[in-house]
């Protein structure tokens, strides 16, 4: 996903505009840089957050007859006296009985419980899989903070929908398989989108050290997704998805306010602009108001020594930028392919942990203690 002529003619962001008015001048390229990495780390970790409940909640949904439906570790003592005061711990709906007498939830809770987890695991990566390709494609195409934003509320609002079934008393199957999949064609909205903002920001001198530190996100989604489920899951296996689910929405709603996709957007020039390199005229910790002169009156790009650019070269970077990459040209870029498959393989393993895991501890801790 680069970056096409979609980027010729947007605005900064509302939030960045907010800022400009109210500090009366605009920040550094480097404070910039730091905001993209901020914000985009923030946005797939809840990405990955959003995911985690459906490992954690499967024990409840289809637990075993010696078992009990939290997690081990997990009492009535050990939760804050704020959650105590928000979520109600004890259901009075006699429907609601099956969270809190080990008989599971229908109809994830028959012979067959297991099989139909699975068969909602393979659905939404299925979906997820195939909408990474249609994602990738319509996210060269458009603006991706509104692509961004519209992924993440909606992969909020399905997750959460979810997580209501337990307090509407649905038991359907198709119920939960509808929103799971639906979800997961949100949550392709992610990945593409992330890595192309901050590959606009960053070249490839210092690529690699970048993003092995902003690639945590996925372990810190992980990590907070199981803590905020795990610690609801007490009161209501569907407090699990509702949390994580208002957690990836409200930071889309960040996203929208102050992802700025491009330093194009903002009046800058592009990372990959070799005219960067030939003019330095304002160092890049200078502060300079957005709208500030030069003598000749042409507008400065006040944050990384760019220097000033006229309307002809603004037009002429316009014509340079790249276009949107096909299937097949995509696949003949050297490196795409063995990176594709070593990741299949790291993904392969990385899932099975992450929606199975928990399952099969709970599932089989009692059988090894036995021995």
């Amino acid at each position: 996903m680069g970056s096409g002529g979609r980027e010729r003619s947007r605005s900064p962001p509302p939030g960045i505009k907010l800022i400009r008015a109210l500090r009366g001048r605009d920040a550094t390229r480097r404070t910039y840089r730091y905001s993209v990495l901020f914000i985009t780390f923030i946005a797939y970790a809840s990405y990955h957050a959003s995911r985690k409940p459906n490992s954690i909640v499967k024990s409840v949904l289809d637990p075993d007859s010696t078992s009990d439906n939290l997690p081990c570790g997990i009492s009535d003592h050990s939760q804050s006296w704020l959650l105590n005061m928000i979520f109600v711990k004890h259901p009075t709906n006699s429907s609601r009985e099956a969270y809190s007498s080990s008989e599971g939830w229908a109809p994830f809770n028959g012979k067959d419980g297991t099989a139909l987890l699975g068969e909602i695991d393979v659905a939404f990566l299925s979906v997820y899989a195939l909408g990474m390709y249609f994602a990738g494609h319509v996210g060269d195409r458009v603006d991706l903070r509104v692509f961004l934003t519209v992924g993440m509320v909606g992969s909020g609002s399905f997750v959460a929908l979810f997580g209501m079934g337990y307090f509407w008393n649905i038991h359907n199957f198709y119920y939960y398989l509808f929103m799971q999949m639906v979800a997961g064609m949100f949550q392709a909205t992610g990945w593409p989108s992330v890595v192309a903002v901050v590959g606009n920001w960053f070249g490839k001198r210092k690529r690699g050290l970048i993003m092995g530190i902003w690639n945590a996100h996925t372990s810190v989604g992980n990590i907070c997704g199981s803590l905020i489920a795990v610690g609801v899951l007490q009161y209501g296996w569907g407090w699990s998805f509702i949390l994580p689910g208002a957690l990836i929405a409200s930071v889309g709603i960040i996203v929208f306010l102050f992802l700025v996709v491009t330093p194009e957007d903002i009046g800058l020039l592009s990372t990959y602009d070799p005219r960067r390199k030939k003019k330095q005229v304002v160092t890049e910790d200078v502060e300079v108001g957005p709208t500030e002169k030069t003598a000749n009156g042409i507008e400065a790009d006040s944050q990384d020594g760019e220097g000033p650019k006229t309307e002809d070269q603004m037009n002429e970077a316009d014509s340079t930028a790249s276009d949107a990459v096909g299937f097949i040209e995509a696949w003949m870029i050297p490196g795409v392919a063995p990176f594709a498959l070593c990741l299949f393989f790291a993904k392969l393993v990385a899932y099975t942990f992450l929606y199975w895991l928990p399952f099969y501890i709970n599932n089989t801790g009692e059988i090894l203690v036995s021995y």
